[in-house]
């Protein structure tokens, strides 16, 4: 089966096991593993923040990172479509005890005057306003790379109003590699950032939370709440120093794959619409008369494996996992519908 529902099910290189049996651990909850720590180090100068915490999982770094930021009565701005809001189990309002402004917008996006009227006074019948945050690339929005400019806006406004700003960053070294942004100038620009490193990156487990040492010291004190502390970590974290020494320029790979499929989709007669495919996601809408089940049996027919995505869509992810060859059968499954 050619497997394109997530770039999650990547699974370890050679290269990447090696380095993660020849890591040399400690225990992290005593802060005593160098392989974890040189990890944070290396994404903290990266992305020009002070300091990094590694967790179990990117929806772990986001609630923590919301819980450090706002509380009881709070409430975070962010899209209708944000991951987290819609996909980390309402995690919001279990763990940090806040509500949401959700704002409508292009793919993900909004913005900064979508933001400004959101934020709400100093007023007891409504909630505080406490934290924006944004997700880039955006996944719901087919991977949609945010504009340098709007995030620009959003991050002057949110200094004017005194409001933290954290990115989602899940893929964020997909839209690195699809700009050729500096890492550390686009960084800087946030107050809290998550990056995941099993997605397109291809490390079997974890996420980075990066901020300011004093955002970073009380993260640590909600990571250790969630259970999120692991003690021999940096066998996990080994395998994310790889992906950031080696797999970061090979995501163009993917970004050039992922238009294949979808420049196929855009010629199919049974296909509606195709989201643009800025990085590795494409989201295509079938016709009714073959519908998101439909069009995924036909798929799996022929050793193909995508994902619904809504009521109407239909996802593929490209990833390390599959070379030039797999995508060519993607493309003949693709014009077979």
């Amino acid at each position: 089966m050619i497997d394109l529902r997530s770039d999650t099910l990547t699974k370890p290189t050679a290269a990447m096991l090696a380095a993660m049996t020849n890591a040399e651990v400690g225990d992290d909850v005593w802060g005593e593993d160098p392989t974890v720590q040189a990890l944070e180090a290396k994404l903290a100068g990266i992305l020009s923040q002070e300091a990094a915490v590694f967790c179990p999982s990117g929806t772990m770094a986001n609630q923590i990172a919301i819980a450090v930021h706002a509380g009881p009565g709070d409430e975070v701005v962010c899209s209708k479509d944000a991951h987290i809001y819609n996909y980390e189990g309402g995690g919001i309002a279990a763990n940090a005890g806040a509500s949401v402004r959700l704002l409508d917008g292009p793919r993900g996006t909004f913005a900064a005057c979508d933001v400004e009227a959101a934020i709400h006074g100093d007023d007891p019948h409504f909630p505080r306003t406490t934290l924006v945050a944004v997700e880039d690339t955006a996944n719901r929005g087919g991977g949609a790379i945010w504009p340098a400019d709007q995030l620009d806006e959003i991050a002057e406004l949110c200094r004017a109003r005194r409001l933290p700003l954290h990115l989602d960053g899940a893929r964020v070294f997909n839209r690195l590699v699809a700009t050729g942004e500096d890492p550390a100038a686009y960084g800087a620009r946030f107050d809290s950032i998550s990056v995941c490193l099993s997605k397109g990156l291809g490390a079997p487990v974890g996420s980075v939370l990066l901020g300011s040492s004093a955002f970073v010291h009380a993260a640590r004190r909600v990571r250790k709440r969630l259970g999120g502390g692991m003690r021999q970590a940096g066998y996990l974290a080994a395998a994310g120093i790889h992906a950031l020494d080696h797999h970061v320029a090979r995501l163009a790979d993917d970004h050039r794959r992922a238009r294949r499929i979808a420049a196929a989709l855009e010629a199919s007669p049974v296909v509606e619409s195709v989201v643009p495919a800025d990085t590795n996601i494409v989201i295509f809408t079938p016709r009714e008369s073959l519908g998101v089940e439909g069009c995924l049996a036909r798929l799996k027919e022929h050793d193909v494996l995508a994902a619904g995505m809504g009521a109407r869509g239909v996802r593929f992810v490209t990833h390390l996992g599959h070379d030039e060859a797999a995508i060519d059968a993607v493309v003949a499954a693709v014009e077979s519908l």
